[in-house]
């Protein structure tokens, strides 16, 4: 039997050893994240009178971002599981002493994880965004059927087009709600504030009115821009009537909703990524011009800064002053809108750039996973899927929180979107490849 054909024998047991636990961990993690979902939000969907196919249909589509962390973490789990049943059952003793390297060993598994980040990758880019969206307008098109659906205790709900609604708590069985609090933001020459104690929430008859029925409350309005004229009435019995154009369950048309930013593509986060630096350069265009006129100005009174005499020179420096304070004054009133156009601007570009490279940095997990998950295995050794699951979910969630923290970094403008999205990968793959080298200088060291 020739060396290639033994290497490729290799190859197939140690890539079957990785399928068993690698299909075990990805479809219990996917159970575990579908139950997790089920238990926070089953109740707002069962007793909605919602069929059942929309329910399952609502399931699937929240459960397409579950892929893209159950792969990884299943990637993770079956290397560890599978590099530390070869250890104990002492495989890996018998491989190193026919000179097979631990590099030869990861090798077919490097290949395969390299070949799933791709699949992952092409998941994140095509299927993800579109089912994100599905999923967004379903449960607009859910909330529309229910108007206390869309009421979620204890914040801000804009169920009802033009008023923000908070309600500290619902009952979603018989409608009613307590803890009310209603911004009326239908009508900009008022600011109106509604308060109840109580209240309930329905449909007329003919489903044609959403009415909101309030009990002790008060409203407080107060007339814009003057600000002067301000009304306080209370209450014991107040109604809201509303139209309810929409609130059927119907199927919202595909192009009537605007997509955020993870129900959009790599291509297409790109392509509004570059909008949004072409509109940062404009806005720093704006602010540099006026800041370069006024440096101009400050060296030319600098320059004739002399007079004839003291009192006049004295008249002519005051005069300048008065001018340079007067025009500071209108060009930072000018900039200061320019300024927090190019401060929104540059956080909504960290935004759509975090979620453009997750798309990619995720996927690679899968292979940076196998690097770290082949030294933990054979350090483990004993234990079997509760030593394997347990490591691969700690170096998880240190995947994780170093992703979360980069993300936040990067919105606040401390942190470039790549490196803050690529940051988890690089510090994971440096630990897996010294890990590696550390095993395999031991084993030398240990053979001489």
């Amino acid at each position: 039997m020739t060396n290639t054909r033994r290497m490729k024998i290799l190859d197939r047991y140690i890539l079957r050893a990785h399928v068993g636990p690698f299909l075990f961990a990805f479809f219990t993690t996917m159970f575990v994240l579908i139950l997790s979902f089920l238990t926070r939000f089953v109740d707002r969907f069962v007793g909605k009178g919602l069929d059942f196919a929309v329910i399952i249909e609502m399931i699937l589509l929240q459960s397409a971002w579950m892929v893209g962390l159950a792969a990884p973490m299943a990637v993770l789990v079956a290397v560890v599981m599978a590099f530390g049943a070869l250890t104990n059952s002492s495989e890996m003793t018998v491989m190193k002493a026919g000179g097979i390297s631990l590099y030869r060993m990861i090798l077919p598994v490097l290949f395969c994880g390299l070949l799933l980040s791709l699949l992952v990758e092409r998941f994140n880019n095509v299927l993800l965004p579109e089912a994100n969206y599905q999923a967004k307008a379903l449960l607009s098109d859910i909330t529309r059927t229910k108007p206390s659906f869309g009421l979620t205790e204890n914040s801000f709900s804009d169920v009802i087009s033009g008023y923000s609604i908070f309600v500290r708590k619902t009952d979603a069985r018989t409608q009613e709600l307590e803890g009310v609090i209603i911004y009326d933001r239908s009508r900009p020459s008022y600011k109106t504030v509604v308060t109840a104690a109580r209240g309930s929430v329905g449909f007329t008859s003919d489903s044609h009115y959403l009415v909101m029925t309030l009990y002790d409350g008060e409203i407080h309005e107060l007339r814009f821009p003057e600000m002067k004229k301000y009304r306080k009435m209370q209450f014991g019995k107040h109604r809201f009537v509303f139209e309810s154009t929409g609130y059927g369950f119907e199927r919202t048309d595909e192009t009537s909703m605007r997509r955020g930013d993870r129900e959009l593509s790599s291509s297409e986060l790109k392509a509004i990524g570059e909008e949004l630096q072409a509109r940062m350069h404009s806005f720093e265009q704006q602010i540099r011009r006026p800041l370069e006129a006024l440096r101009l100005q400050i060296e030319k009174a600098g320059k004739h800064g002399g007079g004839k005499g003291v009192a006049s020179a004295e008249k002519s420096r005051s005069a300048r002053t008065d001018m340079a304070i007067a025009y500071t004054d209108r060009l930072l009133a000018s900039l200061s809108g320019e300024i927090a156009a190019l401060d929104l601007n540059r956080k909504m570009y960290n935004m759509y750039m975090v979620e453009y490279y997750k798309k990619y940095a995720i996927s690679f997990a899968c292979t940076v996973f196998v690097l770290v998950g082949a030294p933990l295995g054979v350090l483990a050794r004993r234990g079997g899927f509760g030593v394997g699951a347990g490591l691969s979910l700690v170096f998880f969630v240190v995947y994780w929180v170093m992703m979360i923290a980069g993300e936040k970094l990067s919105d606040r403008g401390l942190l470039q979107p790549a490196l803050s999205v690529w940051l988890p990968d690089l510090v994971l793959m440096v630990f897996g490849l010294f890990m590696l080298a550390r095993l395999t200088a031991s084993v030398s060291g240990s053979s001489r």
